[in-house]
């Protein structure tokens, strides 16, 4: 060894102190760094998976959140649906209402006014009845007893003659649900009486109306569904136009 130039002592030393280096740097330098590499592979590992876990999250959550929201838009959507749907309903009943008390009113008004025609009617036939006997007096140059007066006024507004209503031979026996009677001036109950007797030998047990119109001027208008009986005075005087023409 001494010819090659190495002293084996201090080799031995300098072996002995590189083992002692190696021993010192693996314990306390490589080794920790080897963990810390370690603990840093670990580390990034989990930090990948978790920023994963985190985009699986967030993705999660934007899919929740967009059906949360499109769920939240179809019940909105349902929701103005349903109170556009009860506004219109609202709508509708409150328009019914009004248009129903508007006929209410309407027809109670037409009520009024054709149950004051009839009394102001009803006022004038007493009148009518006055002039027609003073007339008739100048005519026959003698007074009508009470009961001829009384004859003469059921003949003109009632059509009825030796107590029996004269129209009615001109009407044909039949079958029917409604019947209506005109007159030019409100009937009274025993006139009625007689022209109801009368008329359901002729039709059964029609239900029958009784109306009033001052235009046809005296005598009854008697409808039986398709069949008119006019014996109204202002037909007749129509008919003696026609004849003197």
């Amino acid at each position: 060894m001494d010819k090659l130039g190495i002293n084996l002592g201090y080799l031995l030393v300098q072996i002995f102190n590189f083992a002692i280096m190696f021993v010192v740097l693996k314990k306390w330098l490589y080794e920790p760094v080897l963990r810390l590499l370690q603990e840093r592979r670990e580390m990034l590992a989990r930090a990948v998976e978790d920023a994963r876990v985190a985009a699986e999250a967030r993705a999660n959550a934007e899919q929740e959140a967009q059906k949360i929201l499109a769920e939240a838009r179809a019940k909105a959507d349902e929701i103005i649906r349903e109170a556009r749907d009860r506004a219109e309903e609202q709508k509708r009943a409150i328009l019914e209402e009004a248009k129903a008390e508007a006929e209410k009113i309407k027809q109670e008004a037409l009520a009024e006014v054709e149950e004051e025609r009839n009394r102001v009617l009803a006022e004038l036939r007493e009148q009518i009845a006055a002039l027609a006997v003073a007339a008739a007096h100048k005519i026959v140059g003698a007074s009508l007893d009470e009961q001829r007066q009384h004859e003469l006024l059921e003949e003109f507004f009632a059509g009825v003659k030796g107590k029996k209503v004269v129209v009615l031979d001109q009407l044909e026996t039949a079958q029917a649900d409604q019947v209506e009677v005109i007159s030019a001036v409100p009937l009274t109950d025993d006139e009625k009486r007689l022209i109801t007797e009368e008329l359901k030998a002729k039709v059964g047990d029609a239900a029958i109306t009784f109306k009033v119109d001052p235009s046809i001027l005296g005598g009854l208008i008697i409808r039986v569904g398709d069949q008119v009986v006019d014996a109204s005075v202002a037909r007749q005087m129509e008919l003696l136009r026609q004849k003197l023409a």
